[in-house]
Protein backbone atom coordinates (compact mmCIF):
# COMPACT_ATOMS: atom_id res chain seq x y z
CA UNK A 1 0.00 0.00 0.00
CA UNK A 2 1.59 3.19 -1.05
CA UNK A 3 1.73 6.41 0.67
CA UNK A 4 1.66 4.73 4.20
CA UNK A 5 2.40 7.09 7.46
CA UNK A 6 2.07 6.19 11.16
CA UNK A 7 0.46 9.05 12.99
CA UNK A 8 3.73 10.85 15.61
CA UNK A 9 2.25 9.40 18.55
CA UNK A 10 1.59 13.18 20.12
CA UNK A 11 -1.37 13.32 17.53
CA UNK A 12 -3.42 11.19 19.28
CA UNK A 13 -3.45 12.98 22.55
CA UNK A 14 -5.94 15.43 20.93
CA UNK A 15 -8.46 12.35 20.73
CA UNK A 16 -8.46 12.17 24.66
CA UNK A 17 -10.50 15.75 24.93
CA UNK A 18 -13.19 13.79 22.76
CA UNK A 19 -13.16 11.63 25.99
CA UNK A 20 -15.61 13.40 27.34
CA UNK A 21 -17.81 13.52 24.52
CA UNK A 22 -18.14 10.06 24.74
CA UNK A 23 -18.81 10.14 28.66
CA UNK A 24 -20.86 6.75 29.85
CA UNK A 25 -22.75 6.23 26.37
CA UNK A 26 -19.23 5.11 24.95
CA UNK A 27 -20.74 2.91 22.06
CA UNK A 28 -18.91 1.45 18.80
CA UNK A 29 -21.20 4.49 16.90
CA UNK A 30 -20.25 7.09 18.46
CA UNK A 31 -16.62 6.30 18.71
CA UNK A 32 -17.37 6.05 14.62
CA UNK A 33 -18.86 9.48 14.56
CA UNK A 34 -15.50 10.90 16.48
CA UNK A 35 -13.30 9.15 13.80
CA UNK A 36 -15.12 10.18 10.73
CA UNK A 37 -14.90 13.85 12.02
CA UNK A 38 -11.40 13.70 12.74
CA UNK A 39 -10.98 12.02 9.10
CA UNK A 40 -13.29 14.46 7.73
CA UNK A 41 -11.11 17.40 9.55
CA UNK A 42 -7.82 15.97 7.88
CA UNK A 43 -6.49 14.38 11.38
CA UNK A 44 -6.25 11.46 10.04
CA UNK A 45 -4.75 11.48 6.29
CA UNK A 46 -4.54 8.76 3.72
CA UNK A 47 -2.63 5.87 4.54
CA UNK A 48 -2.26 6.22 7.74
CA UNK A 49 -2.60 3.22 10.16
CA UNK A 50 -4.78 3.42 13.35
CA UNK A 51 -3.62 1.48 15.79
CA UNK A 52 -6.06 -0.07 18.19
CA UNK A 53 -3.80 0.54 21.25
CA UNK A 54 -2.99 4.36 21.03
CA UNK A 55 -7.16 5.05 19.87
CA UNK A 56 -8.49 2.70 22.20
CA UNK A 57 -6.55 4.30 24.97
CA UNK A 58 -7.36 7.98 23.82
CA UNK A 59 -11.17 7.66 23.90
CA UNK A 60 -11.61 5.06 26.24
CA UNK A 61 -13.09 2.19 24.82
CA UNK A 62 -12.34 -1.06 25.14
CA UNK A 63 -10.63 -3.21 22.15
CA UNK A 64 -14.01 -4.67 20.93
CA UNK A 65 -16.16 -1.21 21.06
CA UNK A 66 -13.12 0.08 18.66
CA UNK A 67 -13.00 -2.45 16.35
CA UNK A 68 -16.76 -2.40 15.66
CA UNK A 69 -16.22 0.84 15.07
CA UNK A 70 -13.73 0.41 12.46
CA UNK A 71 -16.02 -2.19 10.83
CA UNK A 72 -18.46 0.82 10.75
CA UNK A 73 -16.49 3.48 9.40
CA UNK A 74 -15.06 0.14 6.75
CA UNK A 75 -18.11 -0.59 5.63
CA UNK A 76 -18.49 3.47 4.81
CA UNK A 77 -15.78 3.01 3.17
CA UNK A 78 -13.53 5.48 4.98
CA UNK A 79 -11.51 2.82 6.21
CA UNK A 80 -10.04 -0.16 5.24
CA UNK A 81 -8.42 -3.75 6.95
CA UNK A 82 -5.90 -5.26 5.34
CA UNK A 83 -4.48 -9.02 6.50
CA UNK A 84 -1.71 -9.16 9.27
CA UNK A 85 -1.21 -5.24 9.16
CA UNK A 86 -4.02 -3.38 10.43
CA UNK A 87 -6.74 -0.77 9.77
CA UNK A 88 -5.96 2.34 7.22
CA UNK A 89 -7.63 5.43 6.09
CA UNK A 90 -8.35 4.62 2.76
CA UNK A 91 -6.77 6.05 -0.82
CA UNK A 92 -9.70 6.76 -3.03
CA UNK A 93 -9.34 5.75 -7.13
CA UNK A 94 -9.58 8.53 -9.38
CA UNK A 95 -13.09 6.60 -10.68
CA UNK A 96 -14.47 6.96 -6.61
CA UNK A 97 -13.38 10.38 -7.16
CA UNK A 98 -15.84 11.11 -9.79
CA UNK A 99 -18.60 9.00 -8.33
CA UNK A 100 -18.46 11.07 -5.62
CA UNK A 101 -18.39 14.17 -7.58
CA UNK A 102 -21.35 12.99 -9.21
CA UNK A 103 -23.45 11.77 -6.24
CA UNK A 104 -22.80 15.78 -4.37
CA UNK A 105 -23.74 17.51 -7.79
CA UNK A 106 -27.09 15.57 -7.34
CA UNK A 107 -27.97 16.31 -3.51
CA UNK A 108 -26.31 19.79 -3.59
CA UNK A 109 -28.04 20.79 -6.68
CA UNK A 110 -31.18 19.95 -5.74
CA UNK A 111 -31.26 21.23 -2.56
CA UNK A 112 -30.04 24.81 -3.66
CA UNK A 113 -33.26 24.73 -6.25
CA UNK A 114 -35.72 24.18 -3.79
CA UNK A 115 -34.95 27.55 -2.08
CA UNK A 116 -37.27 29.66 -3.72
CA UNK A 117 -37.46 32.69 -0.16
CA UNK A 118 -34.54 33.48 1.85
CA UNK A 119 -34.15 30.50 4.66
CA UNK A 120 -34.71 31.67 8.20
CA UNK A 121 -31.28 30.60 9.41
CA UNK A 122 -28.12 30.77 7.31
CA UNK A 123 -25.84 31.29 10.20
CA UNK A 124 -24.12 27.99 10.11
CA UNK A 125 -23.33 28.82 6.03
CA UNK A 126 -21.96 32.57 7.37
CA UNK A 127 -19.91 30.88 10.05
CA UNK A 128 -17.92 28.54 7.68
CA UNK A 129 -17.34 31.51 5.41
CA UNK A 130 -15.94 33.12 8.57
CA UNK A 131 -13.90 30.39 9.64
CA UNK A 132 -12.40 29.99 5.86
CA UNK A 133 -11.66 33.99 5.68
CA UNK A 134 -9.90 33.23 9.33
CA UNK A 135 -8.05 30.21 7.75
CA UNK A 136 -6.88 32.17 4.58
CA UNK A 137 -5.30 34.76 6.49
CA UNK A 138 -3.51 32.62 8.88
CA UNK A 139 -2.23 30.17 5.72
CA UNK A 140 -3.88 27.12 7.10
CA UNK A 141 -4.88 25.50 3.93
CA UNK A 142 -5.95 22.52 5.64
CA UNK A 143 -8.24 24.63 7.79
CA UNK A 144 -9.60 25.92 4.75
CA UNK A 145 -10.35 23.23 3.60
CA UNK A 146 -12.21 21.62 6.58
CA UNK A 147 -14.10 25.00 6.55
CA UNK A 148 -15.10 24.09 3.00
CA UNK A 149 -16.25 20.93 3.44
CA UNK A 150 -18.72 22.19 6.47
CA UNK A 151 -19.82 24.75 4.45
CA UNK A 152 -21.42 22.16 1.99
CA UNK A 153 -22.54 19.80 4.70
CA UNK A 154 -24.53 22.98 5.93
CA UNK A 155 -25.93 24.05 2.52
CA UNK A 156 -26.98 20.37 2.37
CA UNK A 157 -28.57 21.00 5.60
CA UNK A 158 -31.11 23.22 4.52
CA UNK A 159 -32.95 20.95 2.69
CA UNK A 160 -34.29 19.73 6.63
CA UNK A 161 -33.48 16.08 6.20
CA UNK A 162 -31.95 13.67 8.84
CA UNK A 163 -31.33 11.39 5.48
CA UNK A 164 -29.51 13.46 3.56
CA UNK A 165 -27.31 15.12 6.31
CA UNK A 166 -26.22 11.47 6.69
CA UNK A 167 -24.83 10.69 3.76
CA UNK A 168 -23.47 14.00 3.10
CA UNK A 169 -21.49 13.75 6.09
CA UNK A 170 -19.99 10.38 4.60
CA UNK A 171 -19.37 11.71 1.33
CA UNK A 172 -17.35 14.78 2.29
CA UNK A 173 -15.48 12.76 5.20
CA UNK A 174 -14.54 10.65 1.95
CA UNK A 175 -14.02 13.92 0.05
CA UNK A 176 -11.23 14.89 2.48
CA UNK A 177 -9.37 11.50 1.11
CA UNK A 178 -9.01 13.00 -2.04
CA UNK A 179 -7.86 16.45 -0.96
CA UNK A 180 -4.16 14.58 -0.07
CA UNK A 181 -3.68 14.69 -4.06
CA UNK A 182 -3.15 18.31 -4.19
CA UNK A 183 0.30 19.27 -4.59
CA UNK A 184 -0.62 23.27 -3.70
CA UNK A 185 -3.17 23.08 -0.97
CA UNK A 186 -3.54 26.91 -1.36
CA UNK A 187 -4.03 27.51 -5.06
CA UNK A 188 -6.70 24.56 -5.09
CA UNK A 189 -9.19 26.15 -2.09
CA UNK A 190 -8.68 29.69 -1.58
CA UNK A 191 -10.55 30.48 -4.75
CA UNK A 192 -13.69 28.26 -3.86
CA UNK A 193 -13.93 30.56 -0.45
CA UNK A 194 -14.87 33.26 -3.22
CA UNK A 195 -17.31 31.54 -4.72
CA UNK A 196 -18.90 30.04 -1.58
CA UNK A 197 -19.76 33.61 -1.06
CA UNK A 198 -21.26 34.08 -4.17
CA UNK A 199 -23.41 30.53 -3.34
CA UNK A 200 -24.34 32.64 0.31
CA UNK A 201 -25.67 35.72 -1.49
CA UNK A 202 -27.95 34.12 -3.95
CA UNK A 203 -29.43 32.29 -0.78
CA UNK A 204 -29.48 34.91 1.15
CA UNK A 205 -32.12 36.43 -1.71
CA UNK A 206 -34.20 33.23 -1.86
CA UNK A 207 -32.14 32.60 -5.47
CA UNK A 208 -32.05 29.04 -5.09
CA UNK A 209 -32.12 28.89 -9.08
CA UNK A 210 -28.77 30.88 -9.20
CA UNK A 211 -27.24 29.31 -6.23
CA UNK A 212 -27.76 26.02 -8.21
CA UNK A 213 -25.96 27.50 -11.16
CA UNK A 214 -22.90 28.50 -9.71
CA UNK A 215 -22.57 25.26 -8.04
CA UNK A 216 -22.86 23.30 -11.01
CA UNK A 217 -19.40 24.81 -12.35
CA UNK A 218 -17.80 25.28 -9.15
CA UNK A 219 -18.57 21.36 -8.66
CA UNK A 220 -17.06 20.52 -12.41
CA UNK A 221 -14.26 22.50 -11.61
CA UNK A 222 -12.83 20.75 -8.53
CA UNK A 223 -13.09 17.59 -9.99
CA UNK A 224 -11.38 18.82 -12.93
CA UNK A 225 -8.42 19.75 -10.54
CA UNK A 226 -8.61 16.99 -9.06
CA UNK A 227 -8.78 14.39 -11.73
CA UNK A 228 -5.83 16.12 -13.23
CA UNK A 229 -3.97 15.98 -10.17
CA UNK A 230 -4.34 12.47 -9.81
CA UNK A 231 -3.01 11.93 -13.62
CA UNK A 232 -0.40 14.10 -12.61
CA UNK A 233 0.72 11.58 -9.91
CA UNK A 234 -0.11 8.77 -11.73
CA UNK A 235 2.42 9.63 -14.02
CA UNK A 236 5.11 10.57 -11.22
CA UNK A 237 4.76 6.96 -10.15
CA UNK A 238 4.87 5.09 -13.42
CA UNK A 239 8.44 7.83 -14.46
CA UNK A 240 10.03 6.50 -10.95
CA UNK A 241 8.98 2.62 -11.67
CA UNK A 242 10.38 2.90 -15.44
Amino acid sequence: MGDIEDVAADRFDGLAGDFAALGRASTAKLVADVLRRRIAEGYFPPGTRLPEDAIGGALGVSRNTLREAFRILTHERLLVHELNRGVFVRLLTVEEVVELYHVRRIIECAVAREVTSPPPDLDALRLEVKAGRAAARRRDWQALGTANIRFHQELAALAGSTRINEIMGGLLAELRLVFHVMADPRRFHEPYLVRNVEILRALERGDGPGAESLLGPYLDDALAQLVQAYDERAHTNRDRTS
